[in-house]
């Protein structure tokens, strides 16, 4: 990728995102190699709805990048990755500190580069848990991603390549 950002950068940049700062939401690792994150949310009295649990919009806005981010940047440049489409499932009350994590493996990257290969766009759904600290499922998060190999990438790939001439062999007058 152009202006390749390690994942530790990144991460410190997602720290300070005003959107994760002033929710509460810190990004505690994203692994160098693009395949795994991890992300938590503390309970703080201005990201709390009314009946004092984690307000859905934070525990939604913990999650949302993370898949699209891992995938880009494990794809490499020649892919384009989108979200797509979101849903998020409550299933109990989120108090204190929650958290979510994020993996992905050879198989899913195997499966986005097949699926893209003549340069068709694949969607894909994606599912994270949010959970509490006693491990329970505070929330579900569904996320759709669009990935397309870039037409000048197939382009490149299928044009066949001149040789060289052979340098010893004798040039015709």
């Amino acid at each position: 990728m152009k202006n390749q950002i390690s994942a530790g950068t990144l991460r410190r940049i997602l720290n300070l995102w005003p959107p994760f700062l002033c929710n509460g939401i810190r990004v505690t690792d994203i692994a160098s190699d693009w395949r795994s994150a991890r992300v938590e949310l503390r309970s703080r009295p201005w990201n709390r709805n009314y009946v004092g649990v984690h307000f859905g919009g934070s525990l939604f806005a913990m999650t949302d990048p993370f898949w699209m981010l891992l995938t880009l940047h494990a794809l490499g440049s020649d892919y384009i990755v989108w979200d797509q489409a979101g849903t998020i499932e409550f299933l109990t009350p989120g108090r204190g500190t929650v958290h979510a994590g994020f993996r992905l493996d050879d198989t899913i990257l195997d499966e986005l580069r097949e699926a893209t290969a003549g340069g068709a766009k694949h969607l894909r759904w994606f599912e994270t848990d949010v959970v509490d600290a006693s491990g329970e499922v505070v929330a579900r998060v569904r996320k759709q991603l669009y990935v397309r190999r870039k037409r000048s990438r197939i382009e490149n790939a299928n044009t066949p390549t001149r040789a060289m001439p052979d340098a010893s062999a004798p040039l015709d007058a």
